[in-house]
């Protein structure tokens, strides 16, 4: 196939994404100064008289953040769209999260197959189905001979041909967020935002949602809070995989999105349900975090009187 040379009509692309996230942000009571930004962005682009995807490989992020109202954010977040085709973003907003979708995009790999590995190896992302096509895992799953994970690996190497370069930047951005003491937010702020959540979301005061996967009637379940603070954005939402559902967790579970300058990650909120924190709210991956924030057991003692209690809490 033919490459196409990047056209005005690249622009029109992106800039539709963009105010799609905006017009998104604004439906569920995001900042409106993150509103506007994202509604501003999209009119930059569409008016560039330059193409976004020429700009970008000339001068990388650098180049995107010379356009008038385009942060670093918003570079990362073109310079995704540019390379990979989609937005995570724009996937969470929509309540579109789905890793099966994801992998079904892969030559090779239909609905039963993309069950399977997202079921059998718990992966969620192609970079995931890449290691695991490269390091022994998919023969271990029903369906993936030698062909099939020939022609998937091949068909990856296409796909995320970008994937190295975009890592590094990634890996960049987090060594300068670490400079500045500010790789991710502290584990006061998460638990803070998960209280407000939590309560918000049984008070009844949150958009909702309509999320793809275990929902057959599309109905608009999921609340989704959206929050700024000191220099992080924040998105949370009930974690919604197979596996919360199978242990009733769905009520419990809660994912948070962090961003700032670019630099995006995530990370899950849990009741633990043994050990020191029992009965506590703790981030997965910083216990020893959470921990040193309880401090004595008379402040474990008020943080539980202070965090709402789910259905699952109850069981």
């Amino acid at each position: 196939m033919t490459k196409r040379s990047p056209s005005s009509s690249d622009n029109r692309d992106v800039a539709d994404v963009l105010e799609r996230v905006g017009d998104l942000l604004q439906a569920q009571g995001a900042n409106p100064f993150r509103v506007r930004a994202w509604h501003r962005a999209a009119e930059t682009v569409r008016r560039s008289p330059q193409p976004v995807a020429e700009i970008e490989a000339a001068s990388g992020a650098a180049g995107l953040t010379a356009l008038p109202g385009i942060g670093k954010s918003l570079a990362s977040a073109i310079g995704e769209l540019l390379h990979t085709g989609r937005l995570a973003l724009l996937e969470r907003l929509e309540g579109q999260i789905s890793p099966e979708d994801l992998f079904t995009t892969v030559p090779g790999i239909g609905e039963t197959l993309a069950e399977r590995l997202h079921r059998d190896l718990g992966l969620e992302t192609l970079e995931d189905l890449e290691l695991a096509a490269h390091d022994g895992r998919l023969e271990t799953v029903a369906g993936f001979g030698a062909r099939r994970i020939r022609g998937v690996r091949e068909a990856l190497a296409a796909m995320l041909a970008r994937s190295t370069r975009r890592r590094a930047r990634r890996f960049r951005a987090e060594e300068r967020a670490a400079a500045e003491g500010a790789a991710r937010p502290s584990v006061g702020t998460l638990l803070a935002i998960d209280r407000e959540y939590r309560a918000r979301a049984e008070r009844g005061e949150l958009r909702r949602i309509a999320p793809r996967r275990f929902n057959p009637t599309g109905e608009a379940w999921l609340p989704v809070l959206h929050r700024e603070r000191s220099v992080w954005s924040f998105t949370a939402l009930y974690s919604n995989p197979a596996r919360a559902h199978a242990l009733g967790a769905t009520r419990d579970w809660v994912v948070i999105y962090f961003e700032r300058d670019g630099h995006e990650d995530q990370c899950t909120v849990v009741t633990e349900r043994s050990g020191l924190l029992a009965g506590r709210r703790v981030v997965r991956g910083r216990e020893a975090e959470c921990a040193r924030e309880a401090g004595t057991p008379e402040s474990a003692a008020r943080e539980r009187r202070r965090s709402p209690t789910s259905p699952h809490d109850r069981a």
